[in-house]
């Protein structure tokens, strides 16, 4: 499962002209979810996102985190992150799970996030979404927790 997280002061994400979800200052976390992901690496990877330090302390170095911070969080779902593009001009999709898999894996990454911290919004599995954001920093980190083997 992939997680690339990037420091916002904020963001949207929009479906079909209706916003869906918005937050301040927080990470907008697009999600890959490959073929083998289980729950285990969705437990996983939330807790990387909401420990891992990306925001500055007094002195300007990353010393805290979302949890620390009670930074907002956004959820969006990026099949697109898990594509193999290793080769020619057109990404392959293989390594992406399933739309069925996919997205109950993705639901159960955002009950878990809500169930942990307070401010979690998200995007929608399998829609067109427009995603509006002001990364911070720029501040932008690529997380990835292999799938079973």
């Amino acid at each position: 499962m992939i997680g690339l997280l990037q420091r916002v002061t904020e963001a949207a994400v929009h479906v079909d002209g209706t916003c869906v979800g918005r937050i301040g200052p927080g990470l907008v976390v697009l999600i890959g979810i490959e073929r083998r992901d289980t729950r285990t690496q969705a437990e996983r990877l939330l807790e990387r996102l909401l420990g891992y330090r990306v925001f500055d302390n007094a002195e300007g170095r990353m010393e805290h985190s979302l949890r620390e911070t009670a930074g907002a969080l956004m959820l969006v779902p990026q099949f697109t992150l898990v594509a193999d593009t290793r080769k020619g001009t057109r990404a392959s999709f293989t390594p992406a799970a399933t739309p069925q898999s996919g997205s109950a894996l993705f639901g159960y990454l955002l009950h878990r996030a809500r169930s942990e911290h307070g401010a979690v919004a998200a995007g929608r599995f399998g829609a067109h979404m427009q995603v509006s954001l002001i990364n911070d920093g720029p501040v932008t980190f690529w997380l990835q927790v292999p799938p079973a083997v």
